[in-house]
């Protein structure tokens, strides 16, 4: 499977992460890949990106060494309405918008709350893909996510790092499993992200490959494959 695309990369800026837009997109260019979205977290989260950061991106080229680079956000899901932590001001200007449960940002509620929280998100018309879901922390309800991912348009992404040994969600494998099995149901299509926070993890997908392998999960339902492909499926694309 030819990959071309990573929807899930941090910098230095979100301050957990190690490495430079610049050697995100070095890196991406020598493995071959045509497109990077730059997500780094929003300003909810404490000593991250702040909100003129994501303000200021059009002074970035929107082609670095080769790969072109879609100017993003992994926005924070705040509350269990779904509240995010940047303005539509600056979510509407962007490329590419992910919203995430973190802890940092959002207590571990009950199903009904973690459910809520999630559909709500993924309801906002600037929100086009919901992020790492399957955490086993925020037990939901995987019908009612998945219905909502297909009325509103909202992609699942398959996180790899959500699946790394050493990694802070441990047991996501259920629940992406769960939502990977419906998605091949209805016919579905899906994002991988590698969750990058040091360069040389961008493109990786060797977890979420060997979980896709495992239900021999369709290629076509694999945006990763075509950036031009990818582009039209984000939900802000479709206006």
């Amino acid at each position: 499977m030819n990959l071309l695309a990573d929807t899930h990369t941090h910098s230095v800026i979100s301050q957990h992460a190690y490495s430079t837009i610049d050697e995100n997109a070095r890196y991406a260019a020598q493995k071959g890949l045509k497109m990077i979205a730059l997500t780094d977290h929003g300003p909810g989260m404490k000593h991250t990106a702040p909100r003129a950061f994501f303000a200021n991106y059009h002074i970035l080229p929107k082609v670095l060494h080769g790969v072109e680079l879609l100017h993003g956000a992994e926005v924070n899901i705040m509350d269990y309405s779904g509240k995010l932590d940047l303005d539509n001001d600056i979510l509407s200007k962007l490329d590419i918008a992910i919203a995430s449960l973190h802890p940092q940002c959002i207590t571990f509620g009950s199903k009904e709350e973690n459910t809520a929280a999630m559909i709500k998100a993924m309801e906002h018309p600037y929100i086009d893909i919901l992020g790492h879901p399957g955490d086993p922390r925020y037990e939901m309800d995987v019908e009612a996510v998945f219905q909502a991912a297909k009325e509103t348009g909202c992609i699942f992404e398959m996180n790899n790092a959500s699946l790394a040994p050493d990694g802070f969600r441990k047991g996501s494998d259920k629940y992406m499993l769960e939502l990977l099995q419906l998605c091949m149901r209805d016919g579905v299509s899906v994002i991988l992200g590698s969750d990058a926070h040091f360069y040389t993890q961008i493109g990786d997908f060797n977890y979420v490959l060997q979980l896709l392998h495992s239900i021999d999960f369709p290629e076509e339902l694999i945006l990763n494959t075509s950036p031009e492909k990818l582009k039209k499926a984000l939900k802000r694309n479709k206006k």
